[in-house]
């Protein structure tokens, strides 16, 4: 089994969230001041350098103003839509 970090699924995730931070008119530095955490943390889960887990997802999301089960649910049909999810 490959890596999950390098997977195409996974950069659907990095994709999105890139994408969310970017609505938000937030920079990288803006959205980890926001977060309480250094500049390269947004910078190496954006890039794929750091796994994201599932609550670093949520406190992503709630800090960008979206809901997080929507985000997921979202970035499922993006995976389906793309055929690349495992069946």
């Amino acid at each position: 089994m490959k890596e999950s970090i390098n997977s195409p699924e996974y950069k659907l995730v990095l994709e999105t969230i890139l994408d969310m931070r970017m609505k938000a008119g937030m920079t990288q530095r803006d959205l980890a001041k926001a977060l309480g955490r250094e500049h390269s943390f947004v910078w190496r889960i954006e890039t794929g350098r750091r796994r994201l887990d599932v609550i670093e997802f949520f406190w992503l999301c709630r800090t960008l103003k979206q809901d997080a089960a929507i985000i997921y649910r979202d970035i499922i049909k993006k995976i389906k839509r793309a055929k690349i999810a495992k069946r």
